[in-house]
């Protein structure tokens, strides 16, 4: 199986660092729109994709400007939120990488499924300050029920950390932030 990690566009919470990441739930900039449409031409989607989105505002606008016009699988998952990399043991969560509580999702994006296999806890607490040690169990569980899912490829929507993080794991290779993706870049990764 191949999973695909797609960064989000650019978002508003990156014009004015470091001010600007005191913004809560930051949208897509007009560039970050442009380069989402520009996704497209990248991977072409079939109704028989899956795609795993991280749950802030600037990974869904991603995801579905990217899918728009495909009824492929959208779930929505906190284990694939933002995550700090490299891991800091007193690191705290910047207002733009909280993740959006479940009920909003719900009610602003009805038409998105949402991951069944997560803790419950992680919708309020998500991945971010997470220890390495729990967050390495719980990423090889989320992509052992990946491999559930008998697909060739599935995409994950998320972010610069939480994609370096997975890289990390799966891959076995020591990673800094200078293997970060750039917005809307990508990386595949087979796993068996």
């Amino acid at each position: 199986m191949e999973l695909i990690f797609i960064r989000h566009g650019q978002g508003e919470h990156t014009l004015a660092i470091p001010n600007s990441l005191q913004v809560k739930n930051p949208s897509l900039t007009a560039l970050g729109i442009s380069q989402a449409k520009l996704l497209r031409k990248k991977f072409t989607l079939t109704d028989e994709d899956i795609i795993f989105i991280s749950p802030l505002k600037r990974t869904l606008e991603t995801a579905l400007i990217w899918s728009s016009h495909v009824d492929c699988r959208k779930l929505v998952s906190p284990l694939v939120s933002p995550r700090i990399f490299p891991f800091r043991q007193n690191g705290k969560t910047l207002p733009c990488d909280k993740i959006i509580n479940l009920e909003t999702i719900k009610k602003d994006y009805p038409n998105l499924e949402f991951d069944k296999n997560v803790p419950p806890d992680l919708w309020s607490g998500s991945i971010n300050t997470m220890p390495n040690s729990d967050f390495n169990n719980i990423a090889q569980q989320f992509v052992a029920n990946l491999k559930l899912l008998k697909k060739d490829k599935i995409f994950i929507v998320s972010h610069d950390g939480t994609i370096t993080a997975y890289r990390q794991l799966i891959s076995g290779r020591s990673l800094s932030r200078r293997d970060f993706p750039d917005e809307t870049g990508w990386f595949q990764i087979s796993v068996d």
